[in-house]
């Protein structure tokens, strides 16, 4: 704590300074014309070495506006430490001119550092929650703030790595190149449907290990635009994967359980793949028994996780964020993220219908960036307002109390 606190008083001017400027969004058409038409590793180094600092800035500072009970966690306080030594590199080169040649390969350097450091943000900042809850409880104001700050968190986190792996990708040394066609992380030409398959395949292999069996998977595609033709976008496959892995795992996990004693064999599951003008859309539905409407909203909150103290070791083999109850909040963020959305639609007793969509114009897929600002200030002040609906009493109200006598 000492350490940290040390760390924050020397670079808490530069944060201040920093978190006065807005994220700066880019679309993913900026992305890709970046990297295939002109990509200047002196151009990206002057936008990224400012870009990040900011990016980091805003979010040490909301930060800050947590519970002191939740800040006080030594997960938490790890998360600070990292953000805080992260920054402070970066502010080495504030001043470093891209005409040196070693200011270009240092910048890359410590580019893959700052990724690799914060590989475990968010279990780390999963195993705070945790130790909080099991100190102080569970409380709704409290769940509201950290909901809220958890979401714009983990977005910033997604397009800090977004940035960076783009930049190692288009100018790192080739250890770690970018699949062919692809610029950086960006395929132009998408092919939806084989995604979906590769996530499925993924989620089946995990559903096999567990409980040696898997549903199949059935997929219809249909593309407006262009009939009869495979659908294709321009997207970031890692984020669609990671989106489609989750609903698949979660899919096969309620179909294998709720059909485990059946004599027949499990109901597939089953992808729909649709292209319009404005919109992609997938839709993964299962015959898994579904959820009741009062508990939908709890399956994006991290609060409501009844997740065992998570394991942070590297070398498990069980799937990302399993026991967390994290995999579908993070996957509606990467939905988010470039304007997109992750929707669930569950008939209870029947199964679930979960919607990702995605911006059909790369032109119109910005990123999607929390700022550091009033409203967001404001945001952490407000107390708690009482409901303006009527709740239903647990006891039913006599009628024959009010009765008039005649």
């Amino acid at each position: 704590m000492k350490l940290l606190n040390l760390l924050l008083k020397d670079i808490t001017p530069k944060i201040e300074y920093y978190s006065r400027f807005s994220p700066s969004p880019m679309s993913i058409k900026q992305f890709l014309d970046f990297g295939r038409e002109n990509a200047c590793e002196k151009t990206a180094y002057m936008f990224l070495r400012k870009e990040l600092a900011v990016r980091l800035s805003n979010t040490m500072r909301e930060v800050t506006l947590l519970p002191g009970n939740l800040l006080s966690q030594p997960s938490v306080q790890l998360v600070q430490s990292w953000y805080s030594q992260s920054f402070e590199e970066l502010l080495e080169y504030e001043n470093r001119s891209p005409e040196d040649p070693r200011t270009l390969n240092d910048f890359l350097d410590i580019l893959i550092q700052i990724r690799n450091r914060h590989n475990d943000v968010v279990p780390t900042m999963a195993q705070g929650v945790i130790e909080y809850k099991e100190k102080f409880g569970f409380d709704p104001f409290i769940s509201s703030n950290v909901q809220y700050f958890l979401d714009r968190f983990y977005t910033s986190r997604i397009s800090f790595r977004m940035l960076i792996n783009q930049h190692t990708l288009l100018f790192g040394d080739g250890m770690n190149p970018a699949p062919p066609k692809h610029i950086g992380g960006i395929d132009p030409n998408c092919n939806v449907v084989e995604v979906v398959r590769d996530a499925y395949e993924t989620a089946k292999m995990l559903c096999e290990q567990y409980y040696t069996r898997a549903p199949e998977l059935q997929i219809k595609e249909f593309n407006s635009k262009k009939p009869n033709k495979p659908i294709q976008v321009v997207y970031v496959p890692s984020h669609l994967f990671h989106m489609l892995f989750e609903l698949f795992k979660n899919s096969m996990r309620a179909t294998v359980e709720l059909h485990e004693n059946s004599r027949g064999g499990l109901p597939p599951v089953n992808a729909l793949v649709t292209l319009g003008k404005e919109d992609l859309s997938i839709k993964i539905s299962d015959q898994g028994g579904g959820v009741p409407l009062r508990k939908i909203d709890r399956l994006f909150n991290y609060m409501y996780s009844t997740a065992p103290t998570p394991k942070l070791n590297s070398s498990q083999t069980a799937a990302p964020l399993a026991g967390f109850g994290y995999g579908l909040p993070i996957s509606r963020l990467y939905a988010r993220y470039f304007q997109g959305d992750l929707n669930l639609y569950s008939m209870e007793g029947v199964g679930t219908h979960a919607v990702i969509y995605l911006k059909a114009l790369s032109s119109e897929s910005f990123e999607r960036l929390p700022v550091f600002n009033k409203s967001a200030w404001r945001h952490y002040q407000l107390g708690p307002e009482a409901d303006d609906w009527s709740n239903p009493s647990s006891d039913p109200c006599d009628a024959s109390t009010f009765k008039v006598n005649t």
